[in-house]
């Protein structure tokens, strides 16, 4: 990790930015996701997850840049929560009436779990609480980016990866390798391995797209 830290750290500032920015363009692909939802004319299919998670780690994620005092992480997950709560708020308008229930449900669940979490970090020790939420967002994330392999067994079922979010799988492979050279740049070992893992999964997944199509077999047949 030194020689790669020695190499990236005097360009820490720019890296920063850089990230930043690429997440911020991330961001957009929740734009390409509600097209599909809309073209299809429901959201029944698609997993809301994508967006409660983007919820919780905006919050927590401000949090975590504010015990850094890192200003680039702070500028993202603020415009994060709230470019999330409007996609949040237009996959609930195109989820049927009778399922919303479950949405709305699970959106408590995670604004809940957000505040147990930054009621810890108020009265946790300040020479391990940069560690220590470092991990949480961790693990937040390994769970977020890895629900999609749950799927695995469906998709090669199908021979398709009809459902799965390219837009975001795409961005989120993009936007976890450029922090995970901010990490390097900032010798920040949390970052790396976080950032590392989710690179290595959301590179995967991607995979799935090169191997299997977005339509299933039998539809495409159809359309023939």
């Amino acid at each position: 990790m030194d020689f790669i830290s020695d190499i990236l750290e005097p360009h820490s500032e720019l890296i920063g930015k850089l990230a930043g920015t690429i997440t911020s363009l991330q961001m957009l692909s929740g734009v390409f996701l509600l097209l599909d939802i809309r073209k299809k004319g429901s959201a029944e299919k698609f997993p809301v997850g994508p967006f409660l998670g983007g919820v919780v780690l905006s919050i927590l994620g401000l949090k975590y840049a504010s015990i850094l005092n890192d200003s680039n992480m702070y500028n993202v997950n603020l415009l994060g929560m709230v470019v999330n709560a409007v996609y949040l708020s237009g996959f609930i308008y195109y989820t049927p009436a009778h399922l919303r229930g479950n949405i709305y449900s699970g959106l408590g669940k995670c604004v809940g779990f957000s505040l147990l979490v930054l009621a810890y970090a108020s009265v946790e020790n300040k020479d391990v609480i940069e560690f220590r939420f470092g991990m949480i967002l961790t693990g937040i994330l390994l769970f977020l980016v890895g629900m999609p392999l749950l799927e695995i067994p469906q998709i090669i079922k199908k021979q398709c990866t009809e459902g799965m979010p390219f837009p975001i799988i795409l961005s989120g492979f993009a936007v976890s390798a450029a922090w995970m050279l901010y990490g390097f740049s900032t010798r920040n070992p949390v970052f790396v391995m976080q950032n590392g893992i989710l690179t290595v999964i959301t590179g995967f997944q991607l995979s799935l797209f090169a191997m299997y199509p977005n339509t299933p077999p039998s539809a495409g047949k159809k359309q023939n």
